[in-house]
């Protein structure tokens, strides 16, 4: 029997980790794609033949490199997201998925409210003026007393929430799944979605893309927010009407976005990456030393054990 293990993610194919020794103390072998790069489709289907295990980034996971992999049993995620794999083929092929739930919820989290702030007092604008050899203000605004809304409100809005009640703003959060036990503070409260939209000086996006892959953020959600509102997205690029939300900077209807992902990784130099109000990060939303940790070991353990299940 085969007792091969793919590992795919970017950073531990380039800079590895201690807790993927545990799959070579259980007598697998452990392989890796090209380091620092996400596989394509085509090196999937060579790489996946006789792997049992898979530990994954964000590549795309088609039906094609899924039926090449007759003896996969499990897929890992150092992470929660799973909108990038063929979940229908999966379940055919009768392939586990394991996510790393909660484990990059503190590091996502803390970019967001980084972003947020760095936004608002134009971070990224001064500093490269003055690199430039520029003294050039923007006048920014202070977040006390402002109106936060957040678009989903799970274990990373929840991380939000909290410190952003820290910083003296009031905090309003749709989610279809609320979780009415958390009571963060009295500025919190749950609200519907066009409350939030509507109310917000600043809206960070914490949920998946909609099923029907319409964004969430189109010209009409737009419309109905206030004129110079702040977007940050570190969740799903699919969220965000791309073109919409270009216009909508161009005319100052949105003061500003930050966003940590994109539709295409790396994106490029699209007119969205290079606008001067939007703050770009190469989806490090989870690349910390901690998030890391957490979600390597967590991803390991639960496919060892879902490994031995399908021995016994």
């Amino acid at each position: 029997m085969s007792r091969k293990i793919l590992i795919t993610p970017r950073s531990l194919t380039r800079d590895g980790h201690p807790a993927l020794e545990k799959f070579t103390q259980a007598g697998y072998e452990v392989i890796t794609s090209a380091p620092g790069r996400q596989p394509s489709e085509k090196e999937l289907i060579a790489l996946l033949p006789g792997c049992v295990g898979m530990l994954a980034g964000v590549e795309r996971i088609s039906a094609r490199a899924l039926e090449a992999a007759k003896d996969l049993k499990v897929i890992g995620r150092n992470g929660v997201g799973t909108d990038n794999i063929d979940l229908a083929a999966a379940e055919r092929l009768g392939v586990t998925i394991c996510l790393a739930v909660g484990a990059n919820s503190r590091g996502v989290a803390e970019l967001a409210v980084c972003l947020m702030l760095a936004l608002v007092r134009s971070i990224p604008f001064s500093d490269a003026a003055l690199k430039a050899g520029q003294w050039r203000r923007r006048k920014g605004i202070e977040l006390a007393g402002r109106v936060l809304g957040l678009i989903g409100c799970g274990q990373i809005g929840k991380h939000v929430a909290r410190m952003a009640l820290g910083l003296g703003m009031e905090v309003i959060a749709c989610d279809p799944f609320r979780d009415d036990a958390f009571r963060p503070g009295d500025a919190f409260r749950y609200a519907d979605p066009d409350e939030v939209l509507s109310r917000s000086d600043v809206i960070s996006l914490h949920c998946p893309a909609p099923a029907d892959g319409k964004p969430l953020i189109d010209a009409e959600a737009i419309g109905r927010m206030k004129r110079g509102v702040y977007l940050v997205n570190t969740a799903r690029a699919a969220l965000l009407d791309e073109p919409a939300v270009l216009a909508a900077l161009n005319d100052g209807r949105v003061a500003g976005l930050a966003s940590d992902v994109f539709g295409e990784e790396p994106p490029g130099q699209t007119p969205l990456v290079r606008h001067e109000s939007v703050i770009a990060t190469p989806h490090v939303g989870g690349y910390t030393a901690e998030s890391v940790d957490r979600a390597v070991a967590l991803a390991v353990q639960m496919m060892l054990e879902c490994l031995s299940r399908n021995r016994e």
